[in-house]
């Protein structure tokens, strides 16, 4: 067999403040299937093509742009399928979850960049690049599973398959039961260096897909795969500190954050700086199974340098990007020039 890459060292990421900046957009696996379990593929389509006219926005403000995206419910629809095959022709293989990862990289990957390739720029171009992450083979998450994928069960139909399947599962904010996999930090992007090459011709990064094949790196620098899905928003996080960027966008299932989220009180926030998120996210405003690893993820990105997190719902990109919803999560809080109000007063 050939021997497997070696892990590099990154090169110098590209200026932060460079008269092109770098936006890293998050898109979830579920936008694609608009909370759909059976959503075909035609109308996979018809979803990444309404993620087009705000992707090809940015490039004309001047914008390089990575997109990345989830696998969630996905990656869960390609096991399930290699489980079931394995029933009825043991010949054929049973892929892994490092395979199924890879697998929904270049289903998604072809499905977005298709969407992407009619609205672009003269010259633009969307491209896929399959993406490895680099995790730590200590990780306690591998013994402790906690990210959703595949399909929504109820809790009966998830016991049962848990118990014929050996799976792990929980229920989903609410919104059912599904099969839980180890999800570790990433440490690295492998091909961050490849697809800052890319940017800097112009080009629409497609990456990052499913938060990236999970691999952990042999003292000789060679990678192998593991059993685990990796947080998406997490690995956009880490890329865009990696590429420069100043602004990472997350799109979820809501057009703004919430505070006291399906309660009575429950209202919108507009804006968010680091010390008001961090005491939120401390105070259980945003839960494991929902925001809470998208703040998180935005924390990461404004620690490491990033100027802006935007978060809002895929349909309403286009508005946010306009500044007309969507939350935004800056690094402090908007200085007050005392002495000009006084002045005004």
């Amino acid at each position: 067999m050939p021997e497997e890459p070696a892990v590099r060292t990154p090169v110098r990421p590209l200026p932060r403040h460079s008269d092109r900046p770098t936006t890293v957009l998050a898109i979830g696996g579920n936008a694609l299937l608009r909370g759909g379990r059976r959503a075909t593929i035609d109308e996979q389509f018809d979803a990444a093509r309404q993620l087009a006219a705000p992707v090809a926005a940015l490039v004309r403000a001047g914008a390089r742009v990575v997109v990345t995206h989830g696998n969630g419910p996905q990656v869960g629809f390609i096991k399930r399928r290699s489980d079931l095959v394995a029933e009825i022709a043991p010949e054929l293989p049973l892929l892994d979850l490092d395979m199924c990862v890879a697998d929904s990289q270049g289903s998604i990957g072809y499905i977005l960049a298709r969407g992407l390739s009619g609205a672009l720029p003269a010259g633009v171009r969307p491209v896929a690049v399959l993406t490895h992450t680099v995790v730590d083979a200590a990780d306690p998450a591998f013994a402790r599973p906690t990210k959703p994928i595949g399909t929504h069960y109820t809790r009966d139909e998830a016991e049962r398959l848990a118990i014929r399947h050996g799976w792990s599962i929980g229920e989903d904010a609410g919104r059912g039961w599904r099969r839980l996999v180890p999800s570790p930090a990433p440490r690295l992007v492998v091909e961050q260096d490849a697809i800052a090459a890319l940017l800097a011709t112009g080009q629409v990064v497609i990456a990052g897909g499913g938060g990236g094949i999970p691999v952990v790196a042999a003292p000789d620098g060679s990678l192998r795969g593991v059993e685990a899905v990796v947080d998406k928003d997490a690995t956009s996080a880490l890329l865009a500190g990696a590429l420069g960027a100043q602004e990472l966008i997350i799109t979820t299932g809501v057009e703004r954050i919430a505070l006291d989220f399906g309660t009575p009180r429950q209202r919108f926030v507009d804006r968010l700086d680091v010390p008001e998120a961090e005491r939120h996210l401390a105070d259980g405003q945003f839960p494991e199974g929902s925001m809470g690893p998208k703040i998180r993820a935005a924390l990461d990105f404004l620690a490491g340098g990033g100027s802006s997190v935007l978060i809002t719902a895929p349909a309403a990109l286009g508005e946010a990007l306009a500044g007309r919803t969507g939350t935004r999560i800056v690094a402090a809080p908007a200085r007050v020039d005392r002495n000009a109000a006084a002045a005004e007063t």
